[in-house]
């Protein structure tokens, strides 16, 4: 085949070339001195989903010690308000949980679905969630609105239907998805999905939009969700004078209009270090304390007192029948209970993150130049597409290549998270053809960071492993590149 004119046939062409791509890297990568002990013991990102990140010793110690004493879990979870509550104020509380996933299903729950109890016919409510990336979790919790997206998680989860992603909605509860002014939403990929595109958003003219759809819907109107990132290539690269991204506190300004709760999911993220509530303007603000912020796997959910008393109620925290300021229960949500491992482990991350913050801003820094280092080295005809950003909220270091289709040419192949579910996504499964941990590499866009087996016990960055991660994934954009047609 010639080279390809229109974007469909490069990605047919690609997915053919799949098998030469992959023994061409495997050849290249021989040069990186990849052990037999480092294969599938490194990666480029700090934790994944299936895979979390390898535990500070701080932290395993501090696990460790109250494993074996006598402790009411409802004392750990006071300690992780008063951290809290140290850090952003009085006004503020905060709920633990097993996961982020279960943060947010517990938090529209109480927050945006309608009520069940009662005489009366029920009414449906619909929340409002910017059209962005991943937005399979804070976007899926209620039926679509309009009806072109009702098919938009069909292929995400690894079951189908009522059993999958599908089976997240709500009672009577729809959400409405609003497309970004400045975001393209341009089709993609070995699979062909919508790629989500934010580099260009501009959140002044988008919270216009979003505001007309929110009059449209007011009489059903029960919320708002977006992401909690703050760097370009997810759309919120704009900041006011405060520093928090502008989208987040327009956002923030709506639903305090409109009486109702803003729900941001920050899951890879830090607390305190990272993007604050308060200059957000957020109700709740959710945490896969995992991901970034070096705790066991359990998440986190930090917000205003008035939402948290529902969530908390709803997880048997919120004090005993009789009255008393706290507990730990029985209700409908204990089923989310994070366990007493887990809590230990977010006392002694949350306590690192608030009193020793360059434990995690150190190695970002650190991690940043290497990233720049090793695309410096990129054939310059592709390396002037990529813009990095550094981001203190995710502890990550992200690589955007948007650019690369602004003008007619076709540009850097890009793979979308339907390639990712899919194992299409060649800059993802490729990596795991080396021995790496691959990371978030759809959309345009790559998020780097420490975690998997590139930090050492304290938390400091592992630069041997790390290079030779970053090097790996070059190495491979070069490759899809040329075969591809581009180089």
């Amino acid at each position: 085949m010639g080279k390809a004119q229109f974007r469909f046939q490069m990605y047919k062409d690609l997915q053919k070339k799949i098998p030469a791509i992959y023994a061409e890297f495997q050849k290249a990568a021989k040069s990186l001195n990849i052990t037999d002990d480092e294969k599938m013991n490194i990666g480029l990102t700090g934790a994944i989903s299936g895979c979390p990140a390898l535990l500070r010793e701080d932290v395993t110690q501090a696990m460790e010690k109250l494993s074996r004493k006598v402790v009411p879990l409802a004392i750990l979870v006071d300690q992780i308000r008063e951290l809290v509550k140290s850090v952003y104020g009085d006004e503020y509380d905060a709920c633990p949980v097993s996961t982020c996933e279960a943060a947010l299903w517990v938090a529209f729950d109480c927050l945006c679905a309608p009520p069940l109890s009662g005489r009366g016919d029920n009414y449906r409510a619909r929340y409002i969630a910017p059209y962005e990336r991943h937005l399979h979790h804070q976007g899926s919790y209620g039926r679509p609105f309009p009806p072109k997206y009702k098919d938009i998680f069909a292929d995400r989860g690894s079951t189908a239907g009522e059993i999958g992603f599908v089976g997240k909605r709500q009672v009577n509860l729809d959400v409405v998805y609003v497309p970004l002014v400045g975001a393209r939403y341009d089709i993609h990929g070995i699979k062909y999905h919508p790629a989500v595109l934010l580099k260009n958003v501009d959140p002044d003219a988008s919270i216009k939009v979003i505001e007309e759809h929110a009059e449209r819907h007011a009489m059903m109107l029960s919320g708002f969700s977006s992401l909690g990132y703050d760097t370009p290539g997810y759309g919120y690269g704009v900041k006011d004078k405060n520093g928090a991204p502008k989208l987040q506190t327009h956002l923030a300004r709506l639903a305090q209009k409109y009486n109702v709760p803003y729900i941001v999911d920050n899951a890879w993220a830090i607390p305190f270090a990272g993007a604050d509530i308060r200059k957000m303007g957020a109700d709740l603000v959710l945490y896969s304390m995992d991901k970034a912020s070096g705790s066991p796997t359990s998440g986190l959910i930090i917000g205003k007192e008035e939402p948290l008393v529902l969530i908390r109620r709803a997880l048997g925290m919120h004090g005993a029948r009789w009255g008393t300021t706290a507990s730990y229960g029985k209700a409908a949500y204990v089923t989310v209970d994070p366990g007493k491992e887990a809590l230990a482990g977010q006392v002694a991350a949350l306590t690192v993150l608030r009193d020793k913050p360059e434990v995690f801003l150190k190695p970002l820094d650190e991690l940043h130049q290497l990233v720049i280092e090793e695309f410096n080295r990129m054939d310059e005809r592709i390396r002037k597409f990529f813009t990095i950003a550094k981001s203190i909220n995710s502890t990550a270091v992200e690589v955007n290549y948007e650019d690369s289709w602004e003008g007619s040419d076709l540009g850097i192949p890009i793979f979308t998270i339907e390639d990712m579910y899919s194992g299409s996504n060649i800059f993802q499964s490729g990596m795991m053809q080396i021995g790496i941990f691959p990371t978030i590499a759809y959309d345009a866009n790559i998020f780097i960071s420490l975690g998997l087996g590139t930090a050492d016990e304290k938390g400091g960055m592992i630069e041997k492993s790390m290079r030779k991660a970053v090097r790996g994934l070059v190495m491979l954009i070069e490759i899809v590149c040329k075969h591809a047609g581009i180089l």
